[in-house]
């Protein structure tokens, strides 16, 4: 769960300390990294539990070959003719410059940001004159599937710092964003062969169905009501299993958006989370937790003019939670993270390395140079509280624009309390040819009609 305001502080403190007194990041190419080389000390957490009987034939692959070999690249006095890196030298950009809102000047971003720029700039050999610990001639070049050790210290310390993980061997790998996280971990965690199956919300996210079909996976949807998955329902589908009926084997996975849920804007409060934890305990269900929207939490819309408030989350021994940087800084960076126990991370890792290889060096080197060297945790956490505000004043103008022209006696919503989504139901019985149309049929006019 998320640490309060003044533990948040001690622990910036504390990681500033940490990283003054530890071994200096070592610039290199391709250099290898972990989330213990920058983690604070996990002391009296209990370890995480296993996952071996869920993981996928798929999963049983072994480390990449190449990618340990790169290991040794950046040995001092050792010369590697083996890694096929292009030279440096021969890298068409020598400089970058980003204008950076100055959040540390204000207490809250102003709308064109620009007005209280700061120039941030990288150039090619800012490690070999010692600026800086990351430059161009490192993140232009390849790298492991982890992501840099400059950016894997920051996650590792953000997860640390915001989520604080309950048990001891967590760990966090870079990802190429949420989408391509999902796609790798249903591989690792699904099988067609065994007929494996996997639960979600009634209305799930429209690319987690497309990326569970083409392999096999079923989908089974789960009840929902203005707070997200019904515990009843769930439990009910998971106790009465038949799989002769269902064609698929039990679910032993969960897909869910607890925030701002895609696309019906359902945000699962506290104890709803404690709830549906209970119920995968009981049947062993592993929790793919998709969190895009979890800084984007709301207070409850009441009218104009309503403030935000703070949130919490369940995060345990059962969940791999999926975070991404699309909805905070910039979609096209490709560019999040998972968390998950060690043994987890460690398959996810065997795959990403001939999958994708990680996320590209220059939105890992770009989004470093913005939340690490220039921002700081502190400063990145402000731009965030500024960003919820910000949203939260877009959705009570939508909101207030319901009110104002959408038919509530035809049209009905709940006001999100997270996220980019509002949910509209609409009454399809006063439509007046409702008994003479099929439901899709009234949709499409509905739906051709609001383009023109």
């Amino acid at each position: 769960m998320p640490n309060s305001p003044r533990g948040s502080h001690v622990k910036i403190e504390l990681m500033r300390e940490r990283r003054a007194t530890a071994t200096k990041i070592r610039p290199g190419t391709a250099a290898m990294s972990d989330s213990d080389m920058f983690k604070l000390p996990s002391t009296g957490k209990p370890s995480a539990r296993r996952w071996d009987t869920h993981f996928s034939s798929e999963s049983n692959r072994p480390p990449f070959i190449l990618k340990q070999a790169a290991g040794y690249i950046n040995t001092p006095g050792l010369i590697s003719l083996g890694g096929g890196l292009p030279s440096s030298e021969y890298f068409p950009i020598s400089e970058i410059a980003m204008h950076i809102p100055n959040i540390s000047e204000k207490q809250h971003l102003p709308d064109s940001p620009a007005s209280t720029a700061q120039i941030a700039r990288i150039g090619k050999y800012d490690t070999a004159s010692g600026t800086s610990d990351y430059d161009i001639s490192i993140a232009f070049n390849y790298g492991q599937a982890t992501g840099s050790p400059q950016m894997m210290r920051w996650v590792t310390e953000h997860v640390d710092l915001v989520y604080n993980p309950p048990y001891a061997d967590w760990a966090v790998c870079l990802t190429v964003g949420s989408t391509g996280a999902l796609e790798q971990t249903v591989r690792m965690l699904c099988d067609r062969s065994r007929n494996d199956s996997i639960l979600t919300e009634e209305y799930t996210f429209a690319t987690a169905m497309e990326t569970f079909v083409p392999q096999g996976i079923k989908a089974f949807g789960v009840k929902m009501d203005e707070e997200g998955l019904l515990p009843s329902h769930m439990d009910h589908v998971l106790e009465t299993w038949d799989e002769d009926a269902r064609g698929a084997r039990k679910p032993h996975l969960l897909y869910t958006v607890p925030s701002g849920q895609n696309p019906t804007g359902a945000t699962q409060s506290l104890e709803r989370r404690r709830e549906i934890y209970s119920i995968c305990q009981k049947h062993n269900i592993l929790i793919i937790e998709d969190e895009p929207y979890y800084f984007i939490q709301m207070k409850p819309y009441t009218g104009r003019g309503t403030d935000v408030s703070e949130n919490e989350t369940v995060d345990d021994f059962l969940v791999l939670r999926m975070d991404s940087f699309s909805k905070v800084l910039v979609p096209g960076s490709r560019m999040g993270w998972i968390t998950a126990s060690k043994e987890v991370i460690q398959k996810y890792l065997c795959h990403a390395e001939v999958a994708n290889q990680g996320p590209s060096g220059i939105s890992q080197l770009i989004v470093w140079k913005l939340v690490d060297e220039t921002w700081g945790h502190e400063g990145y956490i402000k731009w965030l509280i500024d960003l919820k505000m910000n949203y939260t004043r877009r959705r009570n103008a939508l909101l207030a624009a319901c009110e104002d022209y959408l038919p509530t006696d035809i049209v009905s919503w709940t006001p999100p309390a997270a996220g980019m989504f509002l949910w509209l139901k609409l009454d399809h019985t006063k439509h007046p040819d409702y008994r003479h149309r099929s439901l899709s049929d009234i949709e499409e006019e509905i739906f051709q009609h609001s383009i023109k």
